[in-house]
């Protein structure tokens, strides 16, 4: 049975020996870094299922590796942040995060959260080929694609889903509950608002295509929801 490639991208020797003891328990085959410039040259030369990076790296810090990995990889990325600091869960976000925990944490609590987004990831590959359309926004489940009149829109994963699961049910109020469970793959707590952030950058990326006529729309105490109004002449 294959095992699947982490790669772990942090300067904390004793955590990453530690980590790489454990997950390699779990059917995990792990290669570290301890810098941002080794991580980028072991991407460009092996291919990983997975990698956790740790946000404060010497000469490049992990907001940087991540924003020159999704230039051209989609590859799940789940973030370290120190003290649990909202602003750099936001920019990981922003940036194409996938996920994201807090130090200090339980290995265990990082096992959950990279099953999780493996779990994801694999659905995701397993979509039927039928796109689905709403207005000029279109979505192609099994490539993983999105356009609005056929310019793509550069999504990152957590974003696409969050989009799939809102478009395949337009005028449809989903949950904030729903959508952190389906799309990040744990249960919402009360200052959650991972969910709130992919929403946010979806909306900004579809006013960035100039989407006319669709909108999502926050319903207070429901959730959100993809609405559709044809365009003016």
């Amino acid at each position: 049975m294959a095992r699947t490639s982490v790669l772990l991208v942090d300067d904390d020797c004793e955590l990453g020996q530690m980590l790489t003891e454990y997950l390699s328990a779990e059917a995990f085959s792990v290669v570290t870094a301890i810098d941002g410039g080794s991580a980028l040259k072991l991407v460009a030369n092996e291919s990983f299922d997975l990698v956790i990076l740790d946000v404060m790296l010497p000469s490049m810090s992990g907001f940087d590796v991540l924003r020159r990995l999704r230039r051209t990889l989609s590859v799940p990325v789940i973030m370290l942040t120190a003290r649990g600091e909202d602003n750099d869960r936001i920019s990981g976000f922003e940036l194409g995060a996938d996920d994201y925990l807090s130090k200090p944490f339980n290995p265990k609590e990082l096992l959950a959260r990279m099953r999780a987004v493996l779990r994801r990831t694999s659905r995701d590959e397993k979509h039927s080929s039928h796109e689905i359309a709403v207005g000029a926004l279109r979505l192609d489940a099994a490539g993983l694609d999105a356009s609005v009149d056929g310019h793509a829109l550069h999504l990152t994963g957590a974003e696409f889903r969050v989009l799939e699961l809102l478009i395949r049910v337009p005028g449809r109020t989903r949950s904030r509950e729903l959508l952190t469970e389906r799309v990040l793959g744990r249960k919402l707590t009360p200052y959650d608002r991972s969910i709130d952030t992919h929403v946010s950058n979806l909306r900004r990326k579809l006013a960035e295509r100039k989407c006319t006529g669709v909108e999502i729309r926050n319903i207070r105490g429901a959730g959100y929801v993809l609405t559709h109004s044809a365009r003016q002449p």
